[in-house]
């Protein structure tokens, strides 16, 4: 069924409620969901946000609705400002819920606003990682690996005509597979694995809206919190990550989430968890080009690779992997990230 399909079938199913629903496109997202803002100019219900709601088009042959449903129960009962939602139908893939707005956070981060917006959504990550992950898919060893070598394949292949000889190769297996293993030693939460700028909604009670948390894991404690500080869309001074991820450590211990550990252990779970995920990032930028045609990914390219040199070179086990890079001279090749 092709897309306008879909949207005469989507239209359908709400005006079976709202007659009278104007529906207009919200965003897209870097899969095959899509999102409508649904207007109902005769609602006089109190309880919408500007007499709105969102609507999540999720066809059933390429998505499953029933994760978003069930992440979304579990982040309300853990007190996270989460759309309610109003009605579903898994057959269908359609689900109808609250509007959270539209500013996202990287609307509204400078300078001024920074450490008010970190810190209601690091005050939301604290509520994020209590909640329940019973039966919930585990970041193993295989899941880790699979994302890290979208690198290979899209990054370095089909981005960068790039094949590495089979010593080459060899280091990047051995370096991937020291960072999945350093990753896997860390304590274990909820984590919403896409916790970032794009998907903070700011809301003028309970701030952050959080959203797109239907790929939710049972994994490393660190992953959301360097997807939030490490934003690939915005970038900080180390210095102010070091003391938004030393106060959060501090969160983390006092709630019981995680044993007293030294500063620079913690910090260390922080990088090579961050290297995972902008090696992965590499890859699913590329891809998102290269197989869907979302050419805009590749503007954060520079930023995602300037992540990964940098802590890379901090850590004598990943520095082979930053070598190689080097020797391709992937920086000249995608262009050096300036703040």
């Amino acid at each position: 069924m092709n897309k306008d399909a879909r949207l005469q079938q989507l239209t359908h199913w709400i005006q079976q409620d709202i007659p009278n629903a104007r529906i207009e496109v919200a965003s897209a997202d870097a899969s095959f969901r899509r999102y409508f803002r649904i207007i109902d100019d005769n609602s006089h219900d109190s309880t919408q946000n500007n007499k709105t709601l969102i609507a999540m088009d999720a066809p059933p042959a390429h998505e499953d609705c029933a994760p978003f449903i069930d992440i979304t129960q579990r982040l309300h009962k853990a007190g996270v400002h989460v759309p309610k939602i109003i009605k579903h139908d898994l057959q269908q893939g359609f689900i109808l819920m609250e509007d959270l707005g539209n500013t996202p956070y990287l609307d509204k981060l400078n300078d001024n606003s920074a450490d008010a917006l970190y810190g209601d959504a690091l005050n939301a990550l604290l509520k994020i990682q209590q909640a329940d992950t019973q039966g919930l898919p585990e970041y193993d060893e295989r899941l880790l690996q699979e994302e890290m070598q979208l690198m290979p394949e899209w990054f370095l292949k089909t981005h960068l005509g790039i094949t590495p000889t089979s010593e080459q190769q060899k280091i990047i297996d051995r370096t991937l597979t020291v960072i999945s293993t350093l990753v896997l030693q860390q304590p274990q939460a909820f984590v919403h694995r896409d916790y970032h700028s794009r998907n903070l909604m700011i809301t003028s009670q309970d701030n952050p809206g959080v959203i797109d948390y239907q790929d939710a894991v049972l994994g490393p404690v660190s992953y959301d919190l360097v997807s939030l500080l490490r934003d690939c869309y915005i970038h900080w001074p180390n210095e102010k990550i070091a003391k938004w991820v030393r106060n959060y450590q501090t969160q983390l211990e006092a709630e019981g989430l995680i044993n007293k550990v030294p500063e620079a252990t913690f910090i260390q779970w922080f990088d090579i968890m961050g290297l995972q995920r902008h090696i992965k990032v590499l890859g699913i930028f590329a891809r998102l080009n290269h197989r869907d045609g979302k050419t805009n990914y590749l503007n954060d390219l520079p930023l995602t690779l300037h992540y990964v040199m940098q802590t890379g070179n901090k850590y004598p086990l990943i520095r082979p992997l930053i070598e190689l890079f080097n020797e391709w001279k992937i920086v000249k090749k995608i262009g050096a990230y300036t703040a």
